[in-house]
This record gives C-alpha cells, sequence and structure tokens, in this order.
C-alpha cells in the first residue's frame, strides 16, 4: 500500500521527534511491504522565520493533497511578541481549519513501568485507559474575532456553535464508546452556557440511537475533579473545544510524562493530521534528551485511523510497551533501574522491539 504523508517538523524538538517517528515508519513499511512517500514543509515559528507566515499557503495545499499529516510542535519564546495573527499557534489553528479536522482524539493510557510517576497515587492511575473525543473547530477559539473595547478595560471573545458541528462531534463520541465499552461521558456546563444546553439536547437525541452505548452528562467542573480523584470511572469522554483542552492537559498526569501522549485530529473521511501533546521544548532541543514516544504513538494512530493498518499499529504500541518494560526511557521519565537513552536511541530501540524479526536493514531514506 502506498500512502503519501506530509511531516511537518515545526519547531524546537519537533523535527528530532519527526525524524524518529520517520524511522519507525520506514521499518514498518519493510516488514509490510507498504510505501511511505514523505514530504516535508514549514509550519509555525520556521514558517514565519522562512515565509513571513504562521502557515504559508504551499503547506496548506500539500496537505490538502495529502493521505495523512504529521506535526512535530510549534511555538517557542523566540515569537511570543508576535502579534496574534503571525503567532507560531495560528499555523496549528489554521492547518485544522483548513482540512475540517473537527475531532480530536486523545487516548491517556498508563504504562505500568511508569505508573509511580504519576504524582496520584498509584491505586488511583493504574489501568486507567480513556479516550477524550475534543471538538476542534468551532467554539471560543474560532468565534468572531476577539477584541478590547473602551480603551482597552472591556474584553470580548465569542463561543459559537452551529448545531450539525455539536452533531457531528457527538456522534463521532458515540462511534468511538460503542469501538471500546459502551460507555460515554458528556461533559458540558449546562447549568450556565446556553451553548452547553445545546449540547446536552443533542447528546439525549443522538442516545437514541446508539442503545448500546450508556450516556452519563457531566459538568466540565465535575469532570475535571472526577478525573483526578477517580479516573478509571471514565472511558469515553466527549465535549467541546474548550473544555477538552483543558481537561486533556489535565489527565496528562495520570501518565506522568506528556512526552509519552499521542493525538489525532481527523475528519469524517479518515484524512487526519497526527501529533504529540507536549510542546516544542526549546530548550532542550537539538540535545537528543526530547521523548520520541508521543511521536510514535502519534504515527501508530495514523497508521490506524487514516490507513486501516490494525495490525502494524498494534505492533508499534507493543513495541513501545516493550521498550519501556525493558527498563530504556528518555530523561523525562522516572524509570527504575533503567537505561536513559537519548532521542534517536529511543527510537532504534523501539523498532528493535517492533517484532521477532531483525528488520533494521529496512529502515531507508524515503524522502522526495
Amino acid at each position: 500500500m502506498r500512502k503519501r504523508i506530509i511531516m511537518l517538523p515545526g519547531d524546537g524538538v519537533g523535527a528530532e521527534i519527526m525524524k524518529s517517528a520517520k524511522k519507525v515508519l520506514d521499518a514498518v513499511a519493510g516488514e509490510h511491504h507498504h510505501e511511505f512517500v514523505f514530504h516535508e514543509h514549514a509550519i509555525g515559528g520556521d514558517a514565519i522565520d522562512r515565509f513571513g507566515t504562521p502557515l504559508p499557503d504551499e503547506t496548506v495545499t500539500a496537505c490538502n493533497n495529502a493521505d495523512a499529516v504529521m506535526l512535530g510542535a510549534v511555538g517557542g519564546p523566540k515569537w511570543d511578541s508576535m502579534p496574534g495573527e503571525k503567532r507560531p499557534e495560528k499555523g496549528l489553528l489554521g492547518i485544522r481549519k483548513n482540512l475540517g479536522l473537527f475531532a480530536n482524539l486523545r487516548p491517556v493510557q498508563g504504562f505500568s513501568t511508569l505508573v509511580h510517576s504519576s504524582p496520584l497515587k498509584t491505586e488511583i492511575v493504574d489501568g486507567c485507559d480513556i479516550m477524550i473525543v475534543r471538538e476542534l473547530t468551532g467554539g471560543l477559539y474560532f468565534g468572531t474575532p476577539s477584541e478590547r473595547r473602551d480603551g482597552g478595560e472591556t474584553v470580548v471573545d465569542t463561543l459559537k456553535y452551529k448545531r450539525e458541528e455539536i452533531e457531528r462531534i457527538v456522534e463521532k463520541g458515540f462511534e468511538t464508546a460503542k469501538l471500546r465499552s459502551g460507555r460515554l461521558t458528556s461533559v458540558d456546563k449546562a447549568n450556565v452556557l446556553e451553548s452547553s444546553r445545546m449540547w446536552r439536547e443533542i447528546v439525549d437525541q443522538k442516545a437514541e440511537h446508539y442503545p448500546e452505548v450508556t450516556v452519563e452528562h457531566q459538568l466540565v467542573d465535575a469532570a475535571a475533579m472526577k478525573l483526578i480523584t477517580n479516573p478509571q470511572s471514565f472511558d469515553v469522554i466527549v465535549t467541546e473545544n474548550l473544555f477538552g483542552d483543558i481537561l486533556s492537559d489535565e489527565a496528562s498526569v495520570l501518565t506522568g510524562s506528556l512526552g509519552m501522549l499521542p493525538s489525532a485530529s481527523i475528519r469524517g473521511d479518515g484524512v487526519g493530521l497526527y501529533e504529540p501533546v507536549h510542546g516544542s521544548a526549546p530548550d532542550i532541543a537539538g540535545t537528543d534528551a526530547a521523548n520520541p514516544l508521543g511521536m510514535i504513538l502519534s504515527a501508530s494512530m495514523m497508521l490506524r485511523y487514516s490507513f486501516g493498518m490494525a495490525e502494524e499499529a498494534d505492533e508499534i504500541e507493543r513495541a513501545v510497551s516493550e521498550t519501556l518494560d525493558r527498563g530504556f526511557h528518555t530523561a523525562d521519565l522516572d524509570v527504575k533501574g533503567g537505561t536513559r537513552a537519548g532521542t534517536q536511541e529511543m527510537a532504534e530501540k523501539v523498532i528493535e522491539n517492533l517484532s521477532t524479526k531483525s528488520i533494521s536493514n529496512a529502515i531507508c531514506s524515503s524522502y522526495m
């Protein structure tokens, strides 16, 4: 199978972790006789420096013609003083909007060797396995442009949703729950916000079409507390953009490290953008210290959700788990008695554990 993948390394450690993920994908392609063709384009601060905009037209065109897109990270102190529309983060928001990537899937799964790294008690986080389904192209982040009035004394941000925008993400939540344990928690703020009252109405309407799924409504503040005190009570969480952004970052402490968390932003036809949850970490860029596992696991999600390669995705996830079980870890992970590895060495260890076969020779450069 031949697939065209656009790589957007972005800023900070983005290029390093992208290189690691590409090595793993090349190894998988060699073992399973696929052809992954990679093309690299600019986004974020890198694009600002080179082209004067966080999202060049060339990048947008390339992504629109791709089977999937991989993104490293955007942003950094270097561009903090840039005006709003010129900030690196606008490149990420822009490509999501341009590609119509309305659903963000963020799995939060604990690894047994890292449970002790979480600030929460082991008995609370051990065995947690959550999928957060977040609406991605509406709400406060995409309302009427924010403005300051009355000489800067008043600020205005607008939260806006169309019914169809809520319906499609709620359906994605139900479909995801149906593939897992059949439990869906819908998170809103219906006691205050009219948008949340419409959200809850739509969830109840859609529930009639999914009798196999058990639905629970929770207010976002209660959900935030329960996510920390009893994370195992959740399976699939579906929520709007702002709430999903906050809750998914909060859930990152369950794993003990942001470097372990992948994410997928997808649309109805399966095309998606895949990126780790962590930021650009400019303080360690170029030192071979970044954790590549979030990016590698994001590549696994790409194989699963965009390419339908479930077996290959399972292999990567097992290889990551086995690498950790054998004690290999990057500096951000606290693995007692383990062996610290750099970014690229960690990727090589994952490749070694991909299967019982020796497939290192399958790694090749396919940049075009």
